[in-house]
């Protein structure tokens, strides 16, 4: 009786993903930071860069290798994201069988005032070592959430009166599951990793401008060698690729929205060489800016 409770939820959860993403790619919701991916391609070494949240795989697969390991998420695990990093991705997906996920992008000062009580009545509980990328087995609770957030959003008035507790308790669920503690560390950054995760935050802000890992390594109190070191361990990049990967990845958005020229855009997140841009551009995408704008709407639509 259980296992056809688990499998008529499982059904309804693709049942009201693929009604809420009727489009080929990212479909927008009405709740802040959360859209739901619809894609029937077969995708391989795809460069992503996911900011905070988690990733639930209602039907297909994903999987994430970031320097030599693989991130799995599909039907039965989900990603969280406690850091934004370069990590490269493929997904398992068809016509007859879409894949479909929920993607939350993670309310910052909603998670850190969770995690906030979550000390303030755990003391004396370990947090865990800051981790950019976890892959968790999805557990009950969390298809719950996800199935009252689902029937939430298509339904306007249960929305208006649950939407912002549920998305609050899924936020809540993420938090105290097996990848809870690495997310909390990186929201209280304490420690060296902590100081790493602060960093990222400003090279986030200032990702356009001219920026020296003397000066990061400076304001992180750290050597060069050691932030260099202390770097790599959390992203899998040393400082300027993960800088470059940010700036080619905010440029694709650009691109795909139709922003500017290549030269604009180029400009606008920091290169002084158009040139040298569509080199590292492709390098990074393996397709010209042009060509990888028209592969984003064909596969990720107009909002990602």
């Amino acid at each position: 009786m259980k296992q056809s409770d688990e499998s008529s939820k499982r059904r309804e959860l693709v049942e009201l993903a693929g009604l809420l993403a009727p489009g080929h790619g990212y479909n927008p919701t009405a709740l802040a930071g959360v859209r739901i991916l619809r894609t029937e391609a077969i995708l391989r070494d795809v460069p992503v860069l996911y900011k905070p949240g988690a990733v639930f795989v209602l039907q297909g697969r994903k999987q994430g290798v970031l320097e030599g390991e693989v991130y799995l998420y599909d039907e039965e695990h989900y990603l969280a994201v406690s850091v934004p990093v370069p990590f490269r991705m493929e997904s398992s997906a068809s016509a007859e069988r879409p894949l479909l996920a929920v993607y939350l992008e993670f309310d910052m000062l909603l998670a850190a005032e969770i995690a906030s009580d979550l000390g303030a009545r755990q003391s004396g509980a370990a947090t865990g070592k800051v981790r950019s990328l976890t892959s968790s087995r999805m557990e009950p609770m969390i298809e719950d959430v996800l199935l009252r957030l689902l029937r939430a959003l298509s339904d306007p008035v249960e929305l208006a009166v649950l939407g912002a507790g549920i998305l609050r308790e899924l936020h809540y669920r993420v938090l105290v599951g097996p990848q809870g503690g690495a997310v909390i560390s990186a929201l209280q950054q304490q420690g060296i990793s902590g100081r790493i995760v602060r960093s990222l935050a400003r090279l986030r802000e200032a990702y356009n401008s001219e920026i020296s890992v003397a000066a990061l390594a400076r304001e992180a109190g750290m050597s060069v060698p050691s932030y260099h070191v202390h770097f790599k361990a959390l992203t899998g990049s040393s400082p300027m690729q993960y800088l470059k990967a940010m700036r080619l990845h905010e440029a694709r958005l650009m691109i795909a929205r139709h922003d500017g020229t290549i030269a604009e855009v180029a400009a606008s997140v920091g290169y002084a060489s158009a040139a040298q841009f569509s080199r590292d551009f492709k390098r990074h995408f393996r397709r010209t800016a042009s060509e990888e704008a028209k592969w984003v709407r064909q596969h990720l639509g107009e909002l990602i």
